[in-house]
């Protein structure tokens, strides 16, 4: 594929200075002007607030475009991912940016499966907290926890690391699934080896020792495909803040407890369950969609539409797409019909043929479908983003691993536009 050509350098005036920035390409074409001379050469730094505007690294795991509603893992289609692949194979392919051989998916799936159980102690972590508590402030707090079972002397090395991905991606739905159990005062479900990963993590979700429990096959398939349209995002809120805390030196387990910190942000992972909260609102308040569409256009009426719109999408999510066909497969396989989706549907609607939203760029995004097949399989509302966060788990390893073997990478450290008080002096507090 030809792609667009572009200046090697660009020239930026500065008063009556003139210099000569280098220009970089990506490999889909993306044109980025390298400014890490800017400061040295004029004095000045650039002002991005939110950093839309700004690359903060290189990477070769996800590509992202906005525009066209193209989103691929390692140049893989995630139309193509969803429908062929599973969410075990995904994760290989963002640690390595290929697709594993037969026998290198047996082997990391044999490794997942066997490193899933949590050491006996960190239950009492669990039952020092709140049965109230949200579940991604448990989860976030037994992932940095991990650091203290698996200390490491010395320099790490890529082994290590390799290690303790490994360990993470095992356990993550272990934690998640104690973090629901302690909530409800249920006994913890120990994994089983005999299961795949998605029913895994069902069984120690809504088993227990009283009976016997088998997973929903229908359950676990659409489980795991939630997991891979989630699996990676590019640098989005939660995965710059995995790779700054990793910029630091902190270890895999405590950057992404920060990452799961971010992730729990109603802007960011939240998102989803605060679309179901939004319909269940609708359905329950008498009102209509065109009723809260009408609301939702109107300047201090205090209603939000959730689920429309995204910070890189001004197209339509392509795994929105994905999941909305998802929704009538599951639904339909279960035998069951949800009323919140005749309304997402309806709302949907509105918003692809009213002016507003189609001048806005407001489509549908992954949130706004995700809610409702989490809610058809059983999952409790609170716990949507801690399932958002099992997903994300690759994308978050991967790319602090990408970062760690990264010979330019740097500590991340912000500059700021000051904006306070110039030099003034003290006095003491009786002459104030």
């Amino acid at each position: 594929m030809t792609q667009p050509t572009a200046p090697k350098t660009a020239k930026l005036t500065f008063g009556d200075q003139e210099i000569e920035l280098p220009v970089m390409v990506g490999s889909e074409g993306e044109v980025a002007i390298d400014i890490r001379q800017l400061r040295a050469k004029t004095g000045a730094i650039t002002y991005d607030p939110g950093l839309g505007n700004t690359g903060a690294c290189q990477s070769k795991i996800t590509f992202l475009d906005g525009e066209k509603g193209v989103l691929r893992y390692a140049g893989y289609p995630i139309e193509e991912l969803a429908k062929k692949s599973s969410f075990v194979e995904v994760m290989w392919l963002l640690l390595h940016q290929q697709l594993p051989s037969a026998s290198q998916l047996s082997q990391f799936t044999h490794d997942v499966t066997y490193h899933t159980m949590l050491h006996e102690d960190l239950k009492a972590l669990f039952q020092s907290l709140p049965k109230v508590g949200h579940p991604m402030a448990v989860c976030a707090a037994a992932v940095g926890a991990l650091s203290t079972f698996y200390r490491k002397e010395g320099p790490t090395t890529r082994e290590q690391n390799w290690i303790d991905a490994v360990r993470l991606l095992a356990k993550m739905p272990t934690i998640a699934a104690y973090s629901y159990k302690h909530s409800i005062g249920q006994p913890f479900m120990y994994p089983r080896n005999d299961l795949g990963y998605a029913s895994n993590l069902l069984h120690m979700m809504f088993g227990n020792p009283c009976e016997q429990f088998e997973v929903n096959p229908v359950h676990a398939k659409a489980l795991d495909l939630l997991l891979i349209l989630h699996a990676d995002h590019e640098q989005n809120c939660s995965t710059s803040t995995v790779r700054t805390v990793g910029s630091s030196g902190a270890n895999l387990f405590a950057s992404v407890s920060a990452g799961i910190s971010a992730l729990w942000g109603p802007l960011h992972g939240g998102a989803n369950q605060e679309v179901i909260e939004m319909l269940m609102s609708i359905r329950d308040g008498k009102r209509s969609a065109r009723e809260f569409m009408d609301l939702a256009k109107t300047k201090g009426s205090g209603v939000r539409l959730m689920g429309f719109g995204h910070r890189v999408y001004k197209n339509y999510d392509p795994r929105a797409l994905i999941l909305k066909q998802a929704c009538y497969d599951v639904l339909g396989q279960l035998g069951a019909k949800d009323p919140l989706l005749d309304i997402a549907l309806e709302l949907e609607q509105i918003a692809l043929s009213d002016s507003y939203f189609i001048e806005r760029k407001l489509y549908p995004n992954v949130d706004f479908y995700s809610g409702i097949i989490y809610k058809a399989l059983g999952i409790p509302v609170d716990m949507f983003t801690v399932f958002f966060a099992i997903g994300r788990m690759p994308g978050w390893i991967s790319q602090w691993l990408e970062y760690q073997s990264d010979a330019e990478a740097r500590i991340t450290r912000p500059r700021q536009v000051y904006m306070g008080s110039t030099t003034r002096s003290y006095a003491p507090a009786d002459k104030r």
